[in-house]
């Protein structure tokens, strides 16, 4: 028998020329943060993703260390040796550090590289911010549950009003036929009763009114909404202000605005217990996410107060209707606040500790082409 030996042609190699121009447009176009390193552990290059992380533009990051930008203890510098002599990568998920310009320590996914250039010894490090995901998903779970929320309360209040208008009509039919005034009181209850639960089912399915964009400044809402506060003699409150002059008009509805910052304000006045300190802040984000869009340019609104804070069984829900942690609460008007805001394809967040607990308002903002 004889062997016959198939000679088939070798697949084609095909060379892609990719020069040092389109390797930057690529980096430049990722939004996880690249950090190259040399072997000295000298910052050679970063990422327009990795200056928005460090909130610094690379002139003034290239050249500093590794722990200096991402501070670390004995195990990272061990890692950091194993895979510059082993040439293998490594990860860590989950790992919480204090970064170059942060107050606060924010939790990392960490890739480190070793770079295949014996000439060069290099290792690149690629971050992922945890923390920032985590947000998202659970603003897009909070987001959603609200929404399932709102579907739910404008199928009942649907439900509820049609028996209460046919109970106030019979009522006043009623009213008509008598004429002892004794029984006609009984049926004034009823039509001011019914009047009242239909308030209060159209304040439960929030603001139906069309939202009427136009240019506004943040600034003239809450200076609005602060001049009615202090205008109430009734308490002792002081509204600091800390405002960004840079941030730009928007595209929104003043009214629903200042309806939005004056439910946050009076919620904030309550927990102070009608004595303390409100501070007004202003600051613009760039490239930020709200929900699951990402936007150039965010403004946020930050609503602080230095009460007892809000109790964290509360935290998750207070945004929806009904959700009160005051006996005499109605529980509307974070729900209505939250509302408007998405209508304005922005959120409402909130963190809480005692002595401090802070609203942020996130408006995305269009700009001008």
């Amino acid at each position: 028998m004889t062997n016959v030996k198939a000679d088939y042609p070798a697949e084609p190699t095909v060379a892609v020329d990719i020069d040092s121009a389109a390797y930057s447009r690529m980096l430049d176009a990722m939004s996880t943060v690249v950090l190259l390193f040399n072997k000295q552990q000298t910052l050679c290059y970063i990422n327009p993703a990795g200056e928005m992380m460090f909130a610094m533009s690379a002139r003034h990051l290239v050249g500093m260390h590794f722990s200096q930008l991402i501070g670390y203890d004995a195990p990272m510098q061990s890692w950091l040796d194993e895979a510059f002599n082993t040439g293998h990568p490594f990860t860590r998920h989950d790992f919480a550090v204090q970064l170059f310009g942060h107050e606060e320590q924010v939790t990392l996914d960490m890739t480190v590289v070793p770079v295949p250039d014996p000439q060069r010894e290099e290792f690149l490090v690629e971050l992922i911010q945890v923390d920032r995901l985590l947000r998202i998903s659970r603003d897009e779970s909070r987001a959603a549950q609200q929404q399932a929320t709102q579907d739910l309360l404008r199928g009942l209040a649907h439900e509820v009003k049609n028996p209460l208008g046919g109970l106030r009509g019979a009522a006043q039919l009623l009213a008509r036929q008598l004429s002892n005034d004794e029984l006609t009181e009984y049926t004034r209850v009823i039509i001011n009763e019914a009047d009242r639960l239909q308030e209060l089912v159209d304040r439960m399915i929030g603001p139906r009114t069309i939202v009427h964009h136009k240019e506004i400044n943040l600034h003239e809402v809450l200076e609005h909404v602060r001049q009615l506060v202090l205008a109430d003699s009734s308490h002792e409150i002081y509204i600091q202000r800390d405002y960004d002059p840079s941030i730009p008009d928007i595209n929104a509805d003043h009214g629903q605005l200042v309806q939005a910052v004056l439910n946050i304000t009076r919620n904030a006045v309550q927990a102070l217990g009608d004595k303390g300190e409100i501070t007004y802040q202003t600051r613009i984000l760039r490239n930020f996410t709200v929900g699951n869009e990402r936007h150039k340019l965010v403004a946020v609104i930050n609503i602080i107060d230095n009460g007892p804070g809000i109790d964290e069984a509360l935290r998750e829900k207070i945004f929806f209707p009904m959700v009160t942690g005051r006996a005499e609460g109605t529980g509307l008007g974070l729900s209505i606040a939250q509302t408007i805001v998405q209508q304005h394809k922005g959120l409402i967040e909130c963190t809480s500790q005692p002595g401090e607990t802070v609203f942020s308002i996130l408006l995305p903002i269009k700009l001008h082409e």
